[in-house]
């Protein structure tokens, strides 16, 4: 759900064209999203070893604090959409000016935003049931803020704008006061304590004891200003982990996108000095984040600072192992099914909402099917086969596509 994947790409023919190891690793990102994580879940339910129980552990989100792997799929997505309107905008620029692109950009971020209000079930609940703010709203949101900043700034401009975000946003979850909204205000103790609200009748939105610098769940500045100003449903209860406030940290990982698709599209820096940037880049983005962490923790829900250091930074080892492999050294076979499912990703990703991949490999290998397996050849087997089955169909559905060169296009 980036530009590029906004964008109809060209023939299977022309991939050559194309940066290739972008749409792969967007393909290798989205091959997560679809199910293989289940795949590790099986294993763990059949091995039930250190190594699948670790791998398990880290296919699922940390529960606040801290950073698994499977935190990291959602900003490397933000991250490839910063990568990908490089190209796609600067030509954009070049061919038909600022004015077309500047609408280019508009147009697609509404539609984008309009897909996501779709994607929750869009008018088939009664407001406030009714999701504003979700995964691919946020996306659309930052593509939509990080092409107009690129339309218009340089970038020194858009480096400036990028630390400001950072940094102001530390500032406010550290420095500005909000209501203590608990039923009962608290000491350091409670502060420290997870609250576990869900519900607003909980809330004490009358409370006139202000606090700052707290990043409990559902007790910070960004959950605050979620309760008071977010309309519609919120996800976990009283707040939103794509909400108003943390959206601004987003648009950051998005820039931090944009640089490495600058890096890449230079044609005066060699390629493999390009890798050995990214690395070094990447690694330091992570070291960076980690340290700030002590005082602004890493948590994905509110999409700290720290956080966007340490995603960014892996997201920016990432990329620049895929263009190594895939683009300087040319091992490029090994990746075609994350190339079917990079070229068509907003495609499976809407089509995993409405099909459901998982739903469907419980359809054809669930039940019966399932059980008479974990009982015939080890607990889990059957998970492993539901989860193939799902993610089979899912790969085998972009590969059909590919074939057809069928591509949304908006």
């Amino acid at each position: 759900m980036a530009d590029e994947k906004l964008t109809a790409p060209p023939l299977p023919g022309a991939v050559s064209q194309r940066l290739m190891s972008l749409d792969a690793l967007r393909g290798f990102d989205m091959f997560w999203i679809i199910g293989a994580e289940d795949l590790f879940h099986g294993l763990n339910k059949i091995s039930n070893t250190g190594v699948f129980r670790v791998i398990a552990e880290q296919l699922d989100h940390a529960d606040w604090q801290g950073f698994h792997f499977y935190d990291l799929i959602f900003p490397l997505f933000v991250f490839i959409v910063g990568v990908s309107l490089v190209f796609s905008l600067g030509k954009a620029i070049e061919t038909a000016g600022r004015g077309a692109a500047v609408r280019r950009v508009i147009r697609r971020g509404v539609i984008l935003f309009l897909l996501g209000i779709f994607y929750y079930g869009g008018f088939s609940h009664d407001w406030p049931d009714i999701r504003l703010m979700g995964v691919l709203n946020r996306i659309a949101l930052c593509y939509l803020f990080a092409g107009l900043i690129f339309c218009f700034f340089r970038l020194k401009g858009m480096l400036t704008i990028c630390a400001a975000l950072l940094i102001g946003y530390w500032a406010l979850l550290s420095f500005v006061p909000f209501p203590d909204v608990r039923p009962v205000a608290g000491g350091a103790q409670t502060i420290c304590r997870e609250t576990g609200i869900t519900n607003v009748a909980q809330l004490n939105l009358t409370s006139t004891n202000l606090i700052s610098g707290v990043f409990v769940k559902g007790i910070n500045l960004a959950h605050y200003v979620d309760q008071k100003y977010l309309p519609g449903m919120k996800w976990d209860g009283t707040w939103d982990p794509e909400g108003l406030l943390s959206t601004l940290p987003a648009i950051a990982t998005c820039l931090l996108g944009v640089f490495a698709g600058l890096l890449l599209k230079s044609k005066n820096i060699k390629d493999s000095r390009k890798v050995r940037y990214l690395l070094a880049a990447g690694l330091a983005a992570v070291l960076l984040g980690h340290v700030w962490g002590l005082q602004f923790p890493v948590i994905k829900k509110i999409w700290s600072s720290s956080y966007v250091l340490v995603a960014g930074g892996y997201s920016a080892l990432l990329l620049g192992l895929f263009y190594l492999v895939i683009d300087v050294w040319k091992y490029q076979k090994w990746c075609q099914p994350f190339l079917w499912i990079g070229m068509n990703s907003i495609t499976v990703y809407m089509a995993n909402n409405i099909i459901n991949f998982d739903r469907l490999g419980l359809r054809l290998a669930g039940g019966d099917v399932k059980r008479y397996l974990d009982n015939a050849v080890a607990t889990g087997f059957g998970d492993l086969i539901v989860a193939l089955v799902g993610l089979g169909f899912g790969i085998w559905l972009c590969h059909f596509l590919y074939r057809k060169k069928i591509f949304l296009r908006l």
